[in-house]
């Protein structure tokens, strides 16, 4: 599912921590530069009023100049590094060094001193972060004591004209630098929430901000287009209680953790319209809540803002019912069309069984000596009967194979003794047709566990399927092999072959290779399926190979060691041919041991 927040970006709404601290450093640049181009010039104009002074043997000015001028020059190297903190802290000892040599070289100029001392430490607090904001008001105390210790306090002393020129600068540089940064911290956050809210009321869906609380701080007006009611009824607990009740836990849950830091999340819960008629029952739509969490916005390990965006999704729930129902409803089908077959199978059994042995015993002349019409006609009564019963335990075996109560009997067997019997059992079809059937069965091959009977169902059904669909005097091969810890077992013939979307579809019950009305080729679509049931049944796999026209190769691996210890088997069936040699057996005795080295 879709985060719909990939495209939305909450920084350019709220002034997070990350677009404040930019928006400042892009401020505090300007505000610092502009102190230092001031502070260069208050130089020049102190410097010329030093040298004047100097001549009435004050050389304190013259001091206080030259002590400025290496922390200003300083200040501006930093600035263009980009190194705020240590220019702020230049400009702040500056200020402070400044009113201490006044107020120790001067009576005079103590009041010045202090005033210097002050404007630092409001210097340091408007601009400078962390501890120094608090050491800086330690200027002022020093600058008292320097005054103190360097000459004899005066009671009242008038400040001097370049004395009044200097606070005037450096308190307008004060004023100026509070006044700027104050503006942009009071209307940044104002004209950003206020961007935020156009976007919110614009954007796909609704929009709800929740506080550290977990109440609602903000909710646009596409919200209560969404429930039916007017924005305003959702505010306090307007909105939880519009939550269905077996919802709201989970509702409660992920804000939550949402505000808790565990990362952005989605959750489905049924809200109430309120557009329903007086009487009517509650009426409640489907809403898809995506909650992300302000992390920005967090200080510490406090809790944090969540946004979410509401979207209505009652189609989607609605479309998802009806392919939940209709699964249901394939499902019983499945399920009756299994009990009915089994249902069928019995109840045709018991009559079938009963007209093949009396058609046998007439043919036996158990009776009494049939003419030659009456014992064709029981052999047409038998062979049908025959066919029948066949296919009504095909049906049974489906049935329970698709149940999942197709039991198998594992013991050790034989899998060369399968052959004779089953060879057997498709002569008379193979002599009606003139097909010949070639074997190629190595002497030794290992004992398998499994069904001795679905084994040699499966086998029957292959030699079946292969000399009816083959041309009158065709071949059909029988190969068996070991193939590692596999016994494999390949049927060929040169018959009429599949096209490649029906062999994508060998396994499906009633599958016919052709499948018109016309078709002349007889059988229920069944022996394949459950060629494949009794396949999966031993852990073994299947695989068929055939082009339209030039005939079919169907291939098994059935695991030696039975269903139990068949596991995952990724081996490539490799499809066998009645023309291949007995000495085939070593190439996979060599291949198994060179597996078992590895």
């Amino acid at each position: 599912m879709r985060n719909p927040f990939a495209d939305f970006t909450i920084a350019p709404q709220f002034p997070t921590g990350t677009a404040r601290s930019g928006q400042r450093n892009s401020v505090l640049h300007r505000v610092l530069v502009l102190n230092t181009l001031a502070m260069m010039v208050g130089l020049g104009l102190a410097m010329a009023l030093s040298l004047v002074m100097l001549f009435g043997s004050n050389v304190a000015p013259l001091i206080a100049t030259t002590v400025l001028a290496g922390p200003v020059a300083l200040s501006g190297a930093l600035l263009l590094r980009g190194d705020f903190e240590p220019a702020i802290v230049l400009h702040t000892l500056a200020l402070g060094s400044i009113g201490a040599l006044f107020a120790a070289g001067d009576p005079a100029m103590v009041d010045l001193g202090l005033a210097l001392g002050l404007l630092a430490a409001l210097y340091a607090q408007v601009l400078a972060k962390g501890r120094f904001r608090t050491l800086a008001w330690a200027i002022p105390p020093i600058i008292l004591l320097a005054g103190v210790l360097g000459s004899h306090v005066a009671s009242s002393a008038a400040l001097q004209p370049y004395s009044v020129l200097a606070l005037a600068v450096f308190a307008a540089i004060a004023a100026i630098t509070a006044t700027r940064l104050e503006i942009i911290s009071a209307e940044s956050p104002v004209s950003q929430t206020r961007a935020f809210a156009v976007l919110a009321e614009n954007i796909l869906g609704a929009v709800v901000r929740y506080g550290a609380d977990g109440g609602p701080v903000f909710i646009s007006r596409s919200a209560g287009n969404l429930l039916g009611c007017r924005t305003f009824e959702l505010d306090g607990a307007g909105l939880f209680e519009r939550v269905h009740v077996m919802d709201r836990p989970a509702y409660r849950k992920a804000i939550s953790d949402a505000s808790n830091g565990a990362g952005a999340s989605t959750i489905e819960l049924r809200l109430r319209r309120d557009d329903t008629e007086p009487g009517a029952n509650a009426r409640y739509i489907w809403v898809e809540f995506a909650l992300a969490p302000l992390d920005d916005e967090r200080p510490n390990d406090s809790l944090s803002d969540v946004l979410a965006v509401l979207r209505d999704i009652s189609v989607r729930k609605d479309a998802e019912r009806q392919v939940d129902a209709a699964r249901q409803q394939a499902e019983e089908a499945s399920e009756a069309k299994s009990r009915f077959l089994a249902t069928i199978g019995h109840e045709l059994r018991t009559p079938l069984n009963a007209i093949v042995g009396f058609s046998d015993m007439m043919s036996e002349e158990i009776g009494g000596t049939l003419s030659p019409t009456h014992a064709e006609y029981a052999g047409h009564i038998s062979r049908s009967g025959h066919h029948l019963l066949d296919v009504v335990n095909m049906l049974l075996d489906m049935s329970k194979i698709e149940a999942g109560k197709f039991e198998v009997h594992a013991e050790l067997f034989a899998p060369q003794a399968l052959v004779e019997p089953c060879l057997q059992m498709v002569e008379n079809l193979a002599r009606d047709r003139a097909v010949t059937i070639e074997s190629s069965i190595p002497e030794k091959l290992p004992q398998i566990m499994g069904d001795e009977r679905a084994c040699r169902q499966i086998l029957i059904n292959l030699l079946s399927n292969a000399v009816k669909f083959s041309h009158d005097g065709g071949k059909v091969a029988l190969a068996m092999r070991r193939q590692g810890k596999m016994l494999a077992i390949s049927v060929s013939d040169s018959g009429i072959g599949m096209r490649p979307e029906t062999v994508e579809r060998i396994g499906e019950p009633f599958l016919q290779a052709q499948d018109s009305l016309s078709r002349r080729y007889e059988g229920t679509g069944l022996g394949l399926s459950i060629v494949k049931g009794l396949v999966s049944l031993h852990g073994g796999r299947l695989d068929v190979v055939s082009e339209q026209g030039m005939g079919t190769t169907i291939s098994v691996l059935l695991p030696f060691e039975g269903p139990l210890g068949a596991g995952k088997s990724s081996a490539t069936i490799e499809h066998l041919y009645a023309t291949k040699r007995d000495s085939d057996e070593d190439k996979w005795l060599q291949d198994e041991k060179r597996s078992a080295a590895k």
